[in-house]
C-alpha cells in the first residue's frame, strides 16, 4: 500500500520555526520527485517547494530564504524546514510524490491527483501574529 505521512505541523508564533516531515512507503521513493503543497481556506493549492529525484530544488517566491527542503532516501523521508514563519504561511501542508511530474500549480484544491500520483493527508500549520 502506498502511503505518504506528514508530521510536524502545529501552531507557533510569527517568527518561529517548524519542521515538517514526509515519510513514504509502498513505492520507490528515491526514484520520485517529492513536493510540498499548501492550501489556506479560500485559496488555491500552491506548490511551496519541490526536490526532484535528481536533487534539483524549487521554492515558491513567497518562501525563498525561509524554507529549506531536503531528502533522506535511506529513511524514505523528505523534510521542510520552515523558519521565520509568517501568518500568511498558515495552511494545510501536503506532501506529494510522482516519478515524473511535479507541476507548479496552482490547483483548485489539494490533493490534486492529476498533478502527482501520491499524496499525504496533510498537516495543519497555524502561525499567530
Amino acid at each position: 500500500e502506498v502511503q505518504l505521512v506528514e508530521s510536524g505541523g502545529g501552531s507557533v508564533q510569527a517568527g518561529g520555526p517548524l519542521r515538517l516531515s514526509c515519510t513514504a512507503s509502498g513505492f520507490t521513493f528515491d526514484d520520485s520527485n517529492v513536493a510540498w503543497y499548501r492550501q489556506a481556506p479560500g485559496n488555491a493549492c500552491e506548490r511551496v517547494s519541490r526536490i526532484s529525484r535528481f536533487g534539483d530544488i524549487y521554492y515558491h517566491d513567497a518562501v525563498k530564504g525561509r524554507f529549506t527542503i531536503s531528502r533522506d532516501n535511506a529513511k524514505n523521508t523528505v523534510y521542510l524546514q520552515m523558519n521565520s514563519l509568517k501568518p500568511e504561511d498558515t495552511a494545510v501542508y501536503y506532501c506529494a510524490a510522482d516519478k515524473l511530474r511535479s507541476p507548479t500549480g496552482p490547483f483548485s484544491s489539494c490533493p490534486y491527483y492529476s498533478a502527482m500520483n501520491y499524496w499525504g493527508k496533510g498537516t495543519q500549520v497555524t502561525i499567530s501574529s
